[in-house]
């Protein structure tokens, strides 16, 4: 049987209270999350953070030193890094805390997900060409089967959300869907009689 692990990229208070993209995405992942629980799909968020002092970001990576330089608002002691808490991890949930764009990248994402015999993720969250497009080709590189929830994510740019939704993704092997349809999919028997999860 396929077991599934809902990946929820930096929805987190301090993206959802100050980049007016975002804030669309949460109702949805309210209805989301919670019946994918139900459901026995695991659920992973990931938590974007960096060290206060400036000690894991790179001179050259010009794009998270600009994050750094926000303060509190991406240092992982502060409350703004936290996932809203409208979508509070439940006990049965892992957090992931990430430094770079990747829910992968220097993480034990990888490690939660095997320990979990996952074999199958769904990723969604903000932005649309950061974490979402960066974990997706991430998780197809570790041959994990990949889908994206396509009213799950938002972007600043709404032609790159579009792009990547309807042409990139499909084009490199990974499933769009809006959230109803995937949803439904979770109460379908598969062939052996079991709901696919």
């Amino acid at each position: 049987m396929t077991r599934t692990a809902l990946i929820v990229g930096d929805v987190q208070s301090g993206i959802t209270q100050n980049f007016p993209f975002a804030a669309p995405v949460v109702p949805v992942l309210e209805t989301v999350v919670p019946a994918a629980r139900r459901a026995g799909v695991h659920i992973v968020h990931l938590r974007a953070g960096l060290r206060s002092n400036g000690s894991d970001v790179h001179p050259n990576n010009t794009l998270f030193t600009q994050f750094h330089g926000m303060g509190e608002l991406f240092h992982d002691t502060s409350d703004a890094t936290l996932t809203d808490s409208r979508l509070a991890p439940g006990p049965q949930d892992s957090v992931v805390l990430k430094r770079r764009t990747s829910g992968f990248a220097s993480t034990d994402l990888d490690l939660v997900l095997r320990s979990n015999a996952i074999d199958e993720v769904v990723v969604c969250g903000v932005a649309t060409s950061a974490v979402v497009a960066a974990t997706v080709y991430a998780a197809s590189d570790l041959d994990y089967r990949v889908s994206v929830l396509s009213d799950a994510c938002a972007d600043a740019e709404k032609d790159v959300h579009e792009f990547l939704l309807t042409r990139l993704f499909p084009a490199r092997g990974v499933a769009v869907y809006p959230s109803s349809e995937w949803l439904a999919m979770l109460h379908r028997p598969t062939p052996d009689g079991a709901s696919a999860r």
